[in-house]
């Protein structure tokens, strides 16, 4: 069949011309930018790429297959589906509270906040701690532990339940309760129930630390920032302080994927979501419940580990569906899946590198995407 009819055949350049756009202004020093239109065998992708990888110590230009620190995307990518094939296993509950996931006693209003106020960022733990300034006091085998142990004692900043607060500490916990409840790593657990079947294992995966093997070279990766307590550009070595000093794998950080591996996987969840495909691990309609938004606390706009567009000045623009779902990383990343208008745009940059300090993709997300959807879809 041929493409030349396709909406995305005229749009390489234009995208082409927003991201340099977001370069020259200074938004970002590189970015990838993936868009999938359709569902199954008659979908249509688009990939296009610009910029450099690294500006210090060296320019490096950004390569097609150049894998980003994918930050909190491996909030729904990883942990989230992660949760949902341990639901098919009936190895985890949506409603099993803390003391039966973390098989230990724990007291107070803790003992009630369960899988799914984790998952929607309602469980009253606060936002951020910034364990890694501790963690370096302690054996590295212990510190996992120790971690999940001070996240417990943390206290929470509202009874859970009652309102929404976007907590990496939430999702920590969830790393180590899909440890726990599988009965091994994180890594391989994502590796071989959520990536292998999919042939994504070596587009998006978990790089940990103390990795036995090196299957990838330090240029294969788009550099993030110069860290001012590791004291070197980051470049192939996760962003996230916690997560780097947990091993470099967590429930709420640590992924690494290219923008092929991403857009492909943002394309199978909306498949998957629609009924075009079956994943073998994770049944369709738990899939589904996941992405709707919940409709327990008033105003939230959390599905379970995903984000729905925001009612006002959404990252995702004006122009995506309300029943889109989607994901930011800190590092510059982004995904959102519309399921009516069948599409996925798919944001991939380094804005974070030399400095997180640079802000200025808050402003240029939702332009991008409006601009896209603009192009996709035409008024009439």
């Amino acid at each position: 069949m041929k493409n030349n009819k396709s909406p995305l055949s005229a749009l390489q350049k234009e995208i082409k011309k927003l991201l340099e756009k977001g370069i020259s202004e200074g938004n970002f020093p590189s970015a990838a930018v993936g868009i999938s239109l359709g569902l199954g065998k008659e979908k249509k992708t688009l990939l296009t790429y610009s910029g450099n990888a690294t500006l210090y110590p060296i320019k490096r230009k950004l390569k097609k297959n150049d894998f980003f620190d994918l930050a909190s995307l491996t909030k729904p990518f990883a942990t989230t589906v992660a949760i949902l094939c341990l639901i098919k296993e009936k190895k985890i509950d949506i409603e099993e509270k803390l003391p039966s996931l973390l098989g230990k006693k724990i007291k107070g209003i803790k003992s009630t906040i369960s899988t799914r106020q984790l998952l929607s960022h309602s469980s009253g733990f606060p936002a951020h701690r910034e364990y890694f300034t501790i963690l370096r006091d302690i054996k590295i085998k212990e510190r996992n532990e120790f971690v999940e142990n001070a996240i417990l004692q943390e206290p929470l900043e509202y009874e859970p339940g009652t309102r929404t607060l976007y907590s990496d500490l939430g999702f920590m916990l969830l790393g180590r309760i899909i440890e726990i409840k599988a009965g091994y790593s994180l890594t391989h657990y994502v590796e071989e129930k959520v990536l292998k079947p999919l042939n994504l294992e070596n587009k998006i995966f978990y790089k940990p630390l103390f990795e036995e093997k090196k299957t990838h070279k330090e240029t294969d990766f788009v550099a993030t920032e110069i860290c001012s307590w590791r004291k070197k550009v980051l470049c192939g070595e996760v962003h996230d302080d916690n997560c780097y000093s947990l091993g470099g794998a967590t429930g709420h950080s640590g992924l690494f994927g290219n923008i092929a591996g991403v857009t492909t996987y943002a394309g199978i969840l909306l498949d998957l979501w629609k009924g075009a495909l079956i994943h073998p691990n994770i049944n369709k309609e738990d899939l589904v419940y996941f992405l709707t938004r919940q409709r327990e606390i008033s105003g939230s706009n959390r599905a379970l580990g995903f984000d729905t567009p925001a009612a006002k000045e959404s990252s995702s623009g004006r122009l995506l569906s309300k029943k889109s779902v989607g994901h930011l990383g800190f590092t510059g990343t982004s995904f959102w899946i519309d399921p009516e208008k069948e599409v996925v745009i798919v944001l991939l940059t380094n804005r974070v590198h030399p400095s997180r300090e640079n802000i200025n993709i808050k402003q240029f997300r939702p332009y991008f995407h409006d601009r896209v959807m603009e192009k996709l879809f035409p008024p009439a």
